[in-house]
């Protein structure tokens, strides 16, 4: 068994996030890898409601113990 969940609907990026589309609402994070990488996770900085964003715009931040990460959107949305 995979230690990583990585669904098949969804699409990824080379950088570790995702994305999945449901109707009109697209949700966005970071892989399962991503998460092991950074251990225990302590704040996430998430846009505004209703912010829009272009691909490749950072969409937050993650912090953890080890390290602090942009996390950037791969589809452009409100």
């Amino acid at each position: 068994m995979a230690k990583w969940k990585t669904p098949e609907n969804y699409k990824y990026s080379e950088s570790d996030e995702w994305y999945h589309v449901d109707g009109e609402t697209v949700t966005m994070g970071i892989t399962d890898y991503a998460q092991d990488q950074l251990s225990d996770i302590v704040y996430v900085e998430l846009p505004e409601v209703g912010a829009s964003l272009n691909a490749g715009d950072s969409l937050g931040v993650v912090e953890s113990v080890k390290a602090a990460s942009d996390v950037y959107s791969i589809v452009g949305g409100e």
